[in-house]
């Protein structure tokens, strides 16, 4: 449950990235209203309620699509079971709160990120944040991280005290540890963007590498904006193989202490292993993690995209001046992959800790005080790991190969031509 409501974040960043796209021709509509004698104010709430407009027909085609896929993938085999929970239905008061709830979100969230653009008669002017991202706002992976390992202590400590801990408790500090660790890891990729620029203006020798690194030295929170969704999944994902490995470990620590069993008091042995529902269960959260990282992608495009057409001129000022279009797409290929590949790997190692912190080993107790103890430490999944990781990245140069199809006529000297 946890996986799949931090896998809705590649969606709302879809929708984000989205409406960022559309951003240089909502500007120019604003400016005209400006012209027109409305105020700033009366500016901003006209973009809030268009997206508010926007969401409330992404809503309906949003429940037309659930209704009619529930209605079809309700089919019950010979048995009368089904391959997904088609019969359960959320209530009406939750499916109000989403049809209402969504659109005033989407509208607040507009309003919001005009906070600090400045509309006026001749345009927007949005500001930006010149001073250099520092690291110390990705400390908040450590309480994150701590959040996973209070788990089993308080669980032990009711146990032990014979307190009636709530269900609600754990699933808070796992939710509430993996949205700290996932925002300290969003926050530090600013960082990370900015110290990869840093090392590409010093230390490279080509051109697209050094106007790769000086992109990322002007714009570096951009990096966290355009890899918030892919890294979300990719936090999930390590967690996912951490957890399938624990279940793994544990299934074989409970076949050699019943192997041990078997000959210790003379019965046959029966191998069980590993119990199918735990595995399948995996299954369909890495399934989960794969749908959000294809989510993610698009919205990777997206972000690529919106790039591309907001720095055309730039592009075309470039090109005019003779710089070949190859190595301005070269440089745009290092600006996407120069802080992805320390990111992925960073939040891989944060999803895979926040499950060892929490069950680092296994162990398989007898019946009685005077049977061994069984200790197996849990091996890293590398493979898994690797699976997540390689695919986000195969991910961002597939995308940000598609994306490059756009700088072509984003880098057409009439661009530079003003009215």
């Amino acid at each position: 449950m946890i996986a799949l409501v931090l896998l809705t974040i590649p969606v709302l960043t879809l929708a984000g990235q989205c409406g960022r796209l559309g951003a240089p021709a909502r500007d120019r509509r604003l400016a005209a209203v400006r012209v027109a004698g409305a105020t700033p104010g009366q500016a901003v709430s006209l973009a809030a309620v268009e997206t508010g407009l926007a969401s409330v027909l992404g809503v309906g085609a949003g429940f037309g699509v659930f209704f009619v896929g529930r209605r079809v993938l309700h089919r019950p085999d010979r048995d009368g079971r089904l391959s997904m929970p088609t019969d359960i239905l959320p209530s009406w008061p939750w499916l109000l709160a989403i049809a209402l709830g969504l659109p005033l979100a989407a509208a607040l969230v507009a309003a919001v990120a005009l906070r600090r653009v400045r509309v006026t008669p001749f345009g927007v002017v949005r500001a930006r944040q010149r001073q250099a991202p520092r690291p110390w706002p990705a400390f908040l992976i450590v309480p994150g991280v701590a959040c996973f390992a209070a788990v089993q202590p308080i669980a032990w400590y009711a146990d032990r005290h014979d307190l009636d801990l709530p269900e609600a408790v754990p699933v808070a500090l796992l939710f509430v540890g993996g949205l700290t660790a996932l925002v300290g890891i969003l926050l530090g990729t600013g960082w990370i963007s900015h110290l990869a620029g840093l090392l590409l203006h010093r230390l490279a020798r080509r051109p697209a590498a050094l106007l790769a690194g000086r992109q990322l030295l002007a714009g570096p929170w951009s990096g966290s904006r355009v890899f918030a969704a892919l890294l979300a999944c990719v936090l999930v994902g390590g967690g996912a193989a951490g957890l399938r490995a624990w279940f793994v470990a544990n299934a074989a620590n409970q076949e050699e202490y019943s192997r041990w069993s078997a000959a210790e008091h003379g019965y046959p042995y029966h191998p069980v292993g590993v119990d199918p529902f735990y595995l399948r269960t995996m299954d369909l959260v890495d399934a989960a993690v794969l749908v959000g990282l294809a989510i993610a992608a698009l919205g990777l495009l997206v972000a690529l995209a919106e790039t591309i057409v907001a720095h055309r001129r730039t592009y075309a000022s470039l090109v005019a001046s003779g710089v070949p279009r190859g190595v301005l797409a070269r440089s745009l290929l290092w600006q996407a992959v120069a802080p992805a590949v320390p990111a992925v790997a960073l939040t891989l190692a944060v999803g895979l800790a926040i499950i060892r912190v929490m069950m680092s080993d296994t162990f398989g107790a007898g019946d009685s005080l005077l049977d061994p103890r069984f200790q197996r430490h849990v091996p890293i999944p590398f493979a898994q790991l690797g699976l997540f990781g390689g695919g986000a990245i195969l991910a961002i140069l597939a995308m940000t190969g598609v994306a490059l199809l756009l700088l072509r006529p984003s880098v057409s000297t009439d661009e530079l031509r003003t009215t």
